[in-house]
């Protein structure tokens, strides 16, 4: 496998990443505060199914690709860069698992103000870590083309 290959689905993943966890970040965690209590539950249950299938192939893809890049890393790109990357990618994890995760959970229970509030507050780690991860990919990309 090209560490070319790999670079560019990478880049892909990432940057698709980037684009979605702004999305949720701005437009659609905040309007969870405006679902109303009386089908929040089945709204939350839905979210998290149907997001389920758009966001987990795409952070499987970039994790992989995040680790390929450890074995195949591309001429010119720094080894403190990949490391980077693999941090960041630990951190979208982390804070997936420990902080989003289990605030969907409460809310799958009804309508909480409160964990609406921190799961806006708690995503800002994702949307920041894939924001640096995006432009991260991106240098990799510019140095490959251009080093």
């Amino acid at each position: 496998m090209s560490s070319s290959f790999i670079l560019l689905l990478n880049l892909t993943s990432t940057w698709a990443m980037v684009g979605l966890i702004w999305m949720v970040q701005v437009v659609h965690y905040p309007l969870f505060m405006k679902v109303g209590p009386e089908r929040f539950s089945e709204y939350c249950q839905d979210h998290q199914r149907l997001t389920t299938y758009v966001v987990m192939p795409l952070m499987f893809a970039e994790l992989i690709t995040t680790v390929l890049l450890w074995f195949y890393r591309p001429t010119g790109v720094p080894t403190t860069w990949i490391v980077a990357g693999i941090m960041l990618v630990s951190l979208v994890w982390a804070s997936t698992f420990l902080i989003q995760v289990p605030v969907h959970r409460t809310l799958l229970l009804g309508f909480d103000a409160q964990a609406c509030r921190r799961l806006v507050m708690g995503n800002w780690i994702r949307t920041v870590a894939w924001t640096l991860r995006g432009w991260l990919a991106a240098s990799m990309v510019w140095r490959v083309m251009h080093g």
